[in-house]
C-alpha cells in the first residue's frame, strides 16, 4: 500500500528563511530521504519550486488557459513530498512525525486510491 506524504508550507517561507538557513533545512530533509530509503519505505520523494514560478493550466469548453504564477490567493504551497511503501496508515503517520518538516509546515498524509473512491 502506499501513502503520500505532501509538505505543505506558507508561500513566501523559503525567501523569509534565506539561502543558508535554507540549505540547512534541506540538508535535515535530504537526511530523513535517506533514513526511508535505507529501510525500503521509500517510492519517490522530491522538492517543489516555489508557487510563484509554476503554471497553472485549465481546460473548459475546449479552450485551454494557462495562468502564470504568483497566484494571489495562495496562501500555501505543496513544496514536496514522499510517496511511501508502507502497508498501514499508523506506519505512515510514524514517518510522518519523524519528518522534519513537521517543524516549521504541515504534513498532509493521503493513502494513493482512485478518484472514485471516497
Amino acid at each position: 500500500m502506499s501513502y503520500m506524504l505532501l509538505i505543505v508550507e506558507p508561500t513566501e517561507q523559503r525567501e523569509e528563511r534565506g539561502e543558508f538557513a535554507g540549505r540547512a533545512v534541506y540538508d535535515r530533509m535530504l537526511k530523513y530521504r535517506a533514513g526511508l530509503q535505507s529501510r525500503g519505505q521509500l517510492i519517490a520523494a522530491e522538492s517543489l519550486s516555489p508557487v510563484k514560478k509554476g503554471v497553472r493550466l485549465e481546460k473548459r469548453d475546449g479552450q485551454t488557459r494557462l495562468i502564470d504564477g504568483p497566484f494571489a490567493e495562495a496562501k500555501e504551497m505543496v513544496g514536496g513530498f514522499f510517496l511511501l511503501n508502507v502497508d498501514t496508515y499508523e506506519e505512515a503517520l510514524a514517518l510522518a512525525k519523524e519528518c522534519p518538516a513537521a517543524e516549521w509546515c504541515t504534513i498532509e498524509i493521503r493513502k494513493v486510491a482512485p478518484c472514485y473512491e471516497y
